[in-house]
């Protein structure tokens, strides 16, 4: 059976089960919160439980190391969506310790779609420095500064808003305040 297929059957069940119900919440930030953090499936779980937020405490942003990478961002976007429309007041930007873009290389990566079969030309249409957007970070501490920076001084953030940053533990859920 496809994978597909495989999760469209359980969620019929699910569905039939009612077995959304304990997941129901309002649309709105109950903690008034938005999380940013990152995209690894070690925190699909461990994240929520280990902060206390449940279904409808917050908003969840995802990414790639958990980054803000400019201020015109999708992520910043997603922020000031958030705090505009959403009601949150504060952002916690949350990196963690063995994170995949921790020392990720360009090079590497552009070699890694070279031999999944993406051609040369490929690359000469991007309308960006590749090099620059692929590459990761060589200190997670500094990226959380780096993005709470972001947050922090952009020109659109609401006044008084709270911004923080910490870094976990992926292996214990320990969270260190950073910023």
């Amino acid at each position: 059976m496809s994978q597909l297929k495989e999760m469209l059957n359980f969620n019929q069940q699910f569905v039939k089960d009612e077995a959304y119900r304990p997941y129901e919440a309002p649309n709105r930030p109950i903690k008034k919160m938005t999380i940013v953090s990152c995209m690894d499936c070690r925190l699909i779980e461990l994240l929520p439980k280990a902060l206390n937020v449940k279904n409808g405490d917050a908003i969840m942003l995802k990414s790639a190391g958990g980054m803000v990478e400019s201020p015109y961002s999708n992520t910043m976007k997603s922020i000031l969506v958030s705090l505009y429309e959403l009601e949150s007041e504060a952002v916690y930007i949350i990196g963690h310790t063995d994170c995949g873009m921790h020392g990720l290389h360009a090079e590497k990566m552009i070699n890694d779609m070279k031999q999944r079969g993406v051609a040369d030309h490929k690359f000469a249409e991007a309308a960006i420095d590749l090099k620059q957007w692929l590459n990761g970070f060589q200190s997670v501490e500094d990226e959380v500064r780096k993005s709470v920076s972001i947050v922090k001084n952009h020109p659109l953030l609401p006044d008084h808003t709270l911004v923080f940053g910490l870094v976990m533990d992926p292996k214990t859920g320990k969270l260190t305040h950073v910023v």
